[in-house]
């Protein structure tokens, strides 16, 4: 049993006087909250301007990690890799087309496990690559996608920055309030469910959509965000050039033209996303301590992957760049010693399944991939992983990169375009390292990890 599960139900004895062991241990309760496409652009992770008040509280209630990887940058395969504890080679899942149980039938994904042990399973929202042929029914008892209502899709104002060459590319401050958008909606019914009656242990997903595009929020959040206190990301002078493998095509040629109109609105309105889904956020967290659950309910909130904000001239995700694989992590759990710190160790999403499992003191399947990393919740400076692996193919080629904590460093199969970077000096990934001869040595090592890592 997981030391958190015994605290757990230790201190709900106490409460209610039980004596001794004689009645069964109730699981923990868990909360997993999945958010789409948010970078750590967060009060908590230290930006200046985007205001998260919620998750800055989750952050020092529970751990923050600043080194937290994802699989694949982007929706469908890092869900698809975090859900199942598998990595990308295992699920075979690259695109946003393709589900998991296609290659993988038989996988017990993690709210499955919990479903299975005799928990409630209810989804609201996304966390799963959205509704529809994409959904996976052996997950869950309830199932709710909300959608808004016709007045949140009315607007005050807004447009689509590219002309309509990128028909995703399109902000708009909403008419209506919270709740005529599909993240209050889903906030409201998960609030609810949190105030209502409970005869087993629950699994509540909550996967809101926004900061992911289309940039749509109601207006109070954008009227957060004057054009004026905003500044502009400059790559600085002397950047390594981009290879375009990484960032290019025909949506990088739109990307060009922007001027810094455009530039503004889209940060605009990404961080008026990113503070109206900290606000719904904070509702669901509130709910938990009104209900009196926080003492028995683990919470998980994480991002399916990062973004640019005009970081080599790149507006989006997929990329093998710091940007784009490192992504929100944040974790609380009764019982926890370090409530507060936050973690700098290397952490990789596929390590989430058998920590949320090993928590509520569930055994994980065999075969994951994954390390739980709950030792961390007591002390977060003790030595962990070496390495952190993403991946994402680029037609037949795949690319792969390794984070250390020192050093990144992108392959590809075809041996075209390596990149080395190292943080201790150049935390933004400019200057690109991999010609140096003095760098052969890493270089090496740091392939060899990345060949070690691949699952065939």
């Amino acid at each position: 049993m997981s030391r958190y599960r015994g605290v757990l139900v230790s201190s709900l004895g106490l409460v209610l006087g039980w004596a001794g062991s004689a009645l069964a241990a109730p699981g923990p309760n868990v909360l997993f909250i999945a958010i789409d496409d948010l970078r750590t652009d967060l009060g908590c992770y230290g930006h200046p301007v985007v205001k998260t008040p919620h998750m800055d509280r989750l952050s020092r209630r529970g751990m923050r990690f600043d080194r937290a990887y994802v699989q694949v940058s982007f929706c469908n395969p890092s869900r698809s890799s975090f859900l199942t504890g598998l990595r990308p080679d295992a699920t075979r899942v690259l695109n946003n087309e393709d589900h998991f149980r296609k290659n993988i039938p038989d996988v017990v994904t993690l709210p499955q496990l919990f479903r299975e042990a005799g928990y409630h399973t209810s989804r609201l929202g996304k966390i799963y690559h959205g509704a529809g042929d994409m959904e996976d029914p052996k997950s869950w008892d309830a199932v709710e996608y909300p959608k808004g209502t016709p007045l949140g899709k009315e607007k005050h104002e807004g447009r689509n920055l590219t002309g309509g060459k990128l028909k995703w590319c399109t902000w708009a401050s909403a008419k209506g309030g919270d709740e005529d958008q599909p993240d209050g909606e889903i906030a409201a019914k998960a609030v609810a469910f949190l105030a209502g009656r409970h005869d087993k242990p629950f699994f509540l997903a909550a996967g809101f959509h926004k900061p992911h595009d289309p940039f749509v929020a109601p207006k109070a959040y954008f009227d957060m965000y004057p054009p004026e206190s905003l500044r502009l990301h400059r790559d600085p002078p002397g950047a390594s050039p981009t290879p375009e493998r990484q960032v290019g095509g025909a949506t990088k040629k739109v990307f060009d033209a922007f001027t810094d109109r455009e530039r503004l609105e889209f940060q605009r309105a990404y961080h008026a996303c990113t503070t109206f889904v900290d606000a719904q956020i904070g509702k669901v967290l509130d709910a938990v301590e009104k209900n009196g659950l926080g003492g028995n309910t683990l919470i998980f909130l994480l991002s399916d992957h990062g973004y640019h904000l005009g970081e080599r001239g790149w507006w989006n995700k997929t990329t093998l760049y710091e940007y784009s694989c490192r992504s929100p992590l944040m974790v609380y759990a009764p019982g926890m010693k370090a409530k507060g710190t936050p973690c700098s160790r290397l952490v990789e999403f596929v390590d989430v399944y058998p920590t949320v499992a090993g928590l509520a003191g569930l055994k994980a399947p065999a075969g994951l991939h994954g390390r739980s990393f709950a030792p961390l919740l007591d002390d977060p400076a003790q030595p962990w992983k070496e390495a952190a692996f993403s991946q994402v193919r680029r037609g037949q080629v795949m690319g792969r990169t390794v984070r250390t904590e020192r050093w990144r460093y992108v392959e590809w199969e075809d041996g075209a375009d390596p990149e080395l970077f190292d943080h201790d000096a150049d935390a933004g990934e400019w200057k690109n390292l991999a010609a140096e001869p003095a760098q052969a040595t890493t270089i090496a090592r740091l392939s060899a990890l990345l060949r070690a890592s691949v699952i065939r």
